[in-house]
């Protein structure tokens, strides 16, 4: 194998034909080896940039370290020059101040001192003389003075006395800077202490300006070549020269030029006073130069030019390889695909077969390809037909919804399949041929048949339905679906849909421009939650038909994706007709019950009228002997007819109570009061129990609401269960302490529903589980004389309420000591119960 070496990497030549770069060279593609040899001068021109580069940075990191080493040496040369001016000048106050302590100066002297050396130094300022009391003894101050300190003013507070205070404490000189003055002078304060005999006599303050420090301390020949300033410790300016700052983000440059600047403290003054020199930009440094920026345009060039030129040669590399992966694709595709392809030309021979369209005839492409009509695929008896549809074809007489026609497979068997037809163009834009796809719909048609006979059951199966089913979209006046038995009552019309809707209190959507014209107003909004929901159903009379109709509605979703309704009305007149029935029986039945109760308490009854007719007999035989012996007064007379009113007047009550229990009257549910329902029901009550030797107590909670009940059929049920204990107690036998019937009414929450619970709690023998089974079932009784009808209609009307009632026994113990009968009327009645449940109790069903 040749070792092919391009032009641009000649270096190969020269290495070991077996050294480890050849052979590694060896074993790269030629696709790689393309790419290496492009890249090789390109990486030699980016070597030469950085080298050029990286010398030009190494010359300028030289010529910057001088200029630092420079500005260094002058700056440490005028921080010496201003501290021996500083030196100088302390030494000659501090001899004034020793003169001053030692009293050898009065304050004359001292001003003419001040002024020969304020006159001859321009730096200084002002020098004061201050006393230990802090009180100014003499001043003086040149013309510019910032203020002027007059004799026998005390020193204020402030920095001035701070640093006072300082001098006191150290016995030394002290340098202090000062808060610029209104007109933006800069001080720097010296304060030099005094003694007397070894005791502090005062301070001799001298103000330095810094602007004269900068102008007469600092050399000029310094300051020529560099930018000097003193500063306070802030870093505010106080004196010199100020260049402005650089900006942070050039600093950032890989080519910006470092800060050539340096700052020392000034002594004797210390950190509070800086000298900072910053040097002038005098040139451009080699960055600048014109060499170095011909170099890099040059180097740049060539390598644009290189890149250029390895960007062109990839792109071409990677269209081919993309027309490589385009045409691997295409060719994938096709024989992924399940239709089949055909390519004929314009003579009606086949150019082209892809691999589905081998795989549904079973034909191999070199025995198909090249092939004239008739083609072997044909079946024999559809030849003709098939001759006839590829003339259309070649004329172009072809139809976009394609056509359906029976292909042989090359075992002989026959399936079908539907053709698509469409013209071939070529890259000029001229037609070369026909393309044909085809697809097997064997399938796909022997479903639709099956789709078609469910459909015909399905119809069947509603068309057989007793019940009236149509279907019609929310807001439209068109009507989806109707059965047979719709049809019978209503026609083939949306109104009897509309109407049916209306009178069972579904609500309906008012039909719109929009939905005359076919469009679906509710189109886009989630239905989810109205076809999720439950059917809602109604009972409502249809005059038309004279039929009483079970209207249950529900809303879907319609094969075209509308939201609709369907509508089920299913006729249940003669189970109305049952329940009315079902209703009178039952309310003859209570009649009945009551009019049972009145015979078996008609002794006690009697018993409880002879009372007030004896004692009106009496009252009236007394009155008559009385007056007949003239022996009563008017007085005694009315007192006596007071008392006959009152009996009689008791004894009309008691007829009146009966009368109104056993009065056949129609249920009539009105908001009664619960106290009221209650006391009428023992005082009918308590006649049976004190017959039977047997104690009436109750609880009635107070502030009770009123409830929706008829309140002659709850007195009946209270009646039933309380006579039911006395009796229950009668036949235990029990003692005279422990023979008593208990009634409690309090309010309570059932199944988060606010009910009136009524317990009637006897002390009899209770209930046997035999007896407990069949507590609630007709005509079962274990009295003698009972007739088994009372319990059931008592949970009949409790239920015909929406209550419920239910019986346990009492224990002590292992002990059966009681039982007691429990019922619960609702405060407020459900909103879904049916009016016919209000007219008539319902049938019971079981044992609660």
């Amino acid at each position: 194998m040749s070792l092919r070496l391009p032009p641009a990497l000649p270096f190969l030549r020269n290495l070991p034909t077996n050294g480890p770069i050849r052979q590694w060279w060896r074993r790269q593609s030629p696709h790689r080896q393309d790419r290496y040899a492009m890249l090789a001068p390109l990486v030699a021109v980016l070597l030469f940039l950085a080298v050029i580069v990286v010398v030009f940075a190494y010359l300028r990191m030289e010529e910057i370290d001088r200029e630092q080493e420079a500005l260094r040496h002058d700056l440490e040369y005028a921080q010496q020059q201003l501290r021996l001016r500083l030196l100088e000048r302390q030494e000659q106050l501090m001899r004034v101040a020793r003169e001053l302590g030692n009293r050898e100066m009065d304050a004359e002297e001292f001003k003419g001192r001040a002024e020969s050396l304020i006159n001859q130094y321009p730096e200084l300022n002002s020098m004061s003389w201050i006393d230990e009391r802090r009180r100014i003894k003499a001043s003086y101050s040149n013309l510019s003075a910032s203020h002027f300190r007059l004799a026998g003013e005390i020193l204020t507070t402030g920095e001035t006395e701070n640093t006072y205070n300082l001098a006191r404490e150290v016995q030394q000189p002290v340098y202090s800077q000062r808060s610029p003055s209104p007109d933006s002078l800069s001080l720097l304060e010296l304060h030099i202490p005094l003694s007397w005999r070894n005791k502090f006599a005062g301070v001799m303050l001298v103000e330095y300006s810094v602007d004269g420090l900068y102008r007469f301390g600092v050399p000029a020949e310094v300051t020529a070549r560099y930018a000097f300033s003193l500063h306070d410790a802030k870093g505010e300016l106080l004196a010199g020269t100020s260049l402005p700052k650089r900006n942070p983000a050039t600093r950032l440059l890989p080519w910006a030029n470092p800060a050539n600047e340096y700052e020392v403290p000034v002594s004797p003054v210390g950190n509070g006073l800086v000298l900072k020199a910053r040097a002038y930009r005098t040139s451009l440094g080699v960055i600048g130069s014109g060499l170095f920026w011909l170099v890099c345009t040059l180097s740049a060039m060539t390598a644009w030019m290189l890149i250029a030129n390895w960007r062109h040669t990839r792109r071409r590399m990677q269209a081919q390889q993309a027309l490589l992966l385009e045409t691997n694709f295409r060719r994938a595709m096709e024989n992924s695909m399940p239709t089949g392809m055909r390519a004929l030309d314009l003579q009606g021979r086949i150019t082209y077969v892809n691999a589905a369209f081998c795989q549904m005839t079973g034909w191999r492409e070199d025995e198909l390809v090249g092939q004239t009509a008739p083609f072997p695929y044909w079946p024999e008896e559809d030849q003709e037909l098939l001759r006839a549809r590829l003339d259309d074809e070649l004329q172009g007489r072809v139809s976009s919804t394609g056509f359906q026609i029976r292909v042989k497979r090359k075992n002989g068997t026959v399936f079908d399949a539907r053709i698509h037809v469409s013209p071939l163009i070529d890259a000029r834009g001229q037609q070369t041929g026909w393309m044909t796809s085809m697809t097997d719909i064997t399938e796909p048609k022997r479903i639709r048949e099956e789709l078609s006979a469910s459909y015909e059951r399905f119809t069947t199966v509603l068309e057989g339905l007793d019940a009236a089913v149509s279907v019609a979209p929310l807001g439209s006046e068109e009507l989806l679906f109707a059965n047979k038995l719709y049809r019978a009552w209503f026609g083939g019309d949306v109104a009897g849909h509309m109407s049916l809707i209306a009178q069972a209190g579904v609500p309906a959507v008012t039909p719109t421009d929009d939905t005359l014209d076919a469009v679906d107003g509710l189109a886009g909004f989630p239905t989810d939650t109205l076809t999720a929901a439950q059917t809602e159903n109604a009972e409502i009379f249809v005059p038309e038909l004279g039929k009483w109709l079970e209207v249950r509605s529900r809303y879907l979703t319609w094969v075209d994706g509308r939201l609709a309704q369907m509508v089920i009305a299913t006729d249940i007149t003669p189970r109305r007709h049952a329940e009315e029935q079902a209703a009178l029986q039952a309310e003859r039945a209570q009649a009945a019950s009551r009019l049972i109760t009145m015979g078996e308490m008609a002794s006690s009854v009697a018993h409880e009228l002879n009372q007030p007719l004896t004692a009106i007999n009496n009252y009236c035989n007394g009155m008559v002997s009385r007056i007949k012996g003239q022996q009563i007064s008017n007085e005694d007379l009315l007192v006596a007819l007071e008392k006959t009113a009152r009996q009689a007047h008791r004894a009309g009550q008691i007829i009146q109570r009966i009368r109104s229990f056993v009065k056949r009257s129609e249920p009539n549910r009105t908001s009664a009061d619960v106290a009221t329902m209650v006391s009428n029901a023992m005082e009918l009550a308590d006649i049976e129990l004190r017959r039977h030797n047997v104690r009436l107590s109750h609880y009635i909670a107070a502030r009770l609401p009123s409830v929706m009940v008829d309140p002659i059929l709850i007195e009946q049920v209270l009646i039933n269960l309380m006579k039911n204990g006395a009796e229950s107690i009668a036949q235990a036998q029990r003692p005279t302490a422990r023979r008593s019937v208990e009634l409690r009414v309090v309010p309570k929450t059932i199944a988060e529903q606010n009910v009136i619970e009524f317990s009637v709690l006897d002390s009899g023998k209770g209930l046997s589980p035999e007896v407990m089974g069949r507590l609630y079932e007709a005509f079962y009784s274990t009295k003698a004389e009972g007739m088994g009808i009372g319990l059931k209609l008592c949970r009949s009307i409790v239920e015909s309420h929406q209550g419920r009632m239910q019986a346990e026994n009492l224990y002590n113990g292992d002990e059966v000591v009681g039982c007691r009968f429990t019922f619960w009327i609702p405060v407020t009645p459900l909103l879904s119960s049916a009016p016919a449940a209000a007219e008539a109790p319902a049938a019971p069903t079981g044992i609660s």
